[in-house]
């Protein structure tokens, strides 16, 4: 049973939790691990608040097995951010109809292709390097599991988007996507809703670019690394 979190760490926690090699409870909230990938939220701790004490508790927790002191914590005001998400509803039909017809298009692919995809969404964040470890860590993880799905967006023949969908009880989560092509990232998200159209999509979206998205019931995650001994970034 997972500790409490608040919802928007809730949900991550439920996308990443099946993703992520293991994870434990420490401070109160849940850190995730997957040694040898990049992706955030697979290797920090999501936390209720941030009480110091549990700061420095969940910090101290990863320090004493080698990794990064990094921490998820919803509203953060403080320093120490490296990367801040909008994570809430998206609704396909709720976005502004584009000027022109968009020239991407949206395709299921098979596990088979998960090496392509996961070079697209690292390229996506600008680490190439880190494409074949990712496709090696998602092709166990996602072995046998039918409640995830990889999506890819293209325009002329080029790869544009990757995005992974998971079946959620209600509707669907998607929480790890990137573009190539900014223009790519409503076509891709639209992708995404339309697999559970009845319900609103779940999804995280970088804060720099959620205002131009229509997102509801929205709460900002920040991802935070810790001080060298452990005591909270100031």
């Amino acid at each position: 049973m997972a500790p409490l979190l608040p919802p928007s760490l809730a949900d991550l926690f439920a996308y990443f939790g099946p993703l992520a090699a293991g994870w434990e409870e420490v401070a109160g909230g849940v850190a995730l691990f997957a040694p040898g990938t990049n992706v955030l939220a697979l290797n920090a701790a999501l936390l209720p608040d941030a009480a110091p004490e549990r700061l420095r508790e969940a910090a101290a927790w990863q320090r004493a097995r080698g990794r990064p002191p990094l921490l998820a914590l919803e509203g953060w005001a403080g320093a120490g951010t490296v990367a801040a998400l909008r994570v809430g509803f998206y609704r396909a039909e709720e976005a502004p109809a584009p000027a022109q017809p968009s020239p991407f298009a949206v395709e299921q692919v098979s596990r088979l292709h998960l090496p392509h995809w996961a070079a697209v969404l690292a390229g996506a964040y600008r680490t190439p390097e880190w494409a074949g470890a990712l496709a090696r860590h998602l092709a166990g993880r996602l072995e046998g599991r039918r409640d995830y799905v990889l999506l890819l967006a293209y325009a002329k023949g080029e790869a544009a988007g990757a995005l992974l969908w998971q079946a959620a009880d209600t509707g669907g989560r998607a929480h790890l996507w990137g573009t190539l092509n900014p223009a790519a990232t409503r076509p891709l998200l639209d992708g995404a809703a339309a697999l559970a159209p009845s319900f609103p999509l779940r999804v995280s979206v970088p804060s720099a670019i959620s205002l131009s998205l229509p997102l509801t019931e929205a709460a900002e995650v920040s991802f935070i690394l810790m001080k060298n001994r452990g005591n909270p970034p100031s």
